[in-house]
């Protein structure tokens, strides 16, 4: 019972971090879920109720599945895995989004028409000519 309370805790805090903005979060998030797989894997091997899976020391039949062992150090290699790359995401500044300085609270809209190079000044004669006006070929009419 005690394993399957700390499985629901562990799922439950992983879903909220991965649910939340920041890489670093989302990272922890994933660790936690991680844990919380390991742990139903090696609940499901029956260590606590059964003997050691050596061969040689205990009886067959009363010898735990090692088969869930396995699985929980392949699920912690690929944990390990998904960490190292979401913190290398991270530090390499992969969420741009997090940090952004219009997203913070009180901050002014920001304005970004003037950035654009395809969009012509207001006060630009040729830019306020249709295509009619300007003939064909760019030439004006003789």
């Amino acid at each position: 019972m005690s394993s399957a309370v700390m499985v629901a805790l562990l799922v439950a805090g992983g879903t909220y971090l991965v649910l939340q903005r920041g890489l670093v979060r989302v990272t922890l998030g994933f660790v936690l879920l991680g844990h919380a797989a390991n742990l139903v894997l090696l609940a499901a091997g029956g260590t606590g109720r059964r003997e050691e899976p050596l061969l040689g020391t205990t009886d067959a039949a009363l010898a735990a599945d090692p088969l869930p062992q396995a699985f929980a150090l392949t699920a912690i290699v690929i944990t390990f895995g998904i960490t190292v790359y979401l913190l290398a995401l991270a530090s390499s500044g992969g969420d741009p989004e997090a940090d952004d300085p219009a997203d913070a609270p009180g901050a002014a809209p920001v304005d970004d028409s003037a950035d654009d190079p395809d969009e012509a000044p207001v006060d630009d004669p040729a830019a306020s000519r249709t295509g009619a006006e300007r003939g064909a070929g760019g030439r004006r009419g003789r």
